[in-house]
């Protein structure tokens, strides 16, 4: 949780973008709308579905804290 601030700012502008979205209107800087990591900030290796990075995904899956993921071998 060492991005709290970060991870909170990008809440806020991901929301202000989808009131804007909802009421017609063009999203005023649509760049600086982009997906973070809920647990470490991360930008990159974001999956949509969990909203995690790739790092923090394969570590809480690892620990069976994710619901629906299990490992494969084959």
């Amino acid at each position: 949780m060492a991005r709290t601030a970060i991870v909170v700012k990008t809440e806020r502008r991901q929301e202000t973008a989808r009131r804007q979205h909802a009421a017609g209107k063009k999203i005023k800087h649509p760049t600086k709308v982009y997906n973070r990591c809920k647990a470490c900030g991360k930008i990159g290796g974001y999956m949509r579905k969990f909203q995690l990075c790739r790092i923090c995904f394969r570590e809480l899956a690892r620990e069976g804290k994710v619901m629906g993921v299990t490992k494969s071998s084959w």
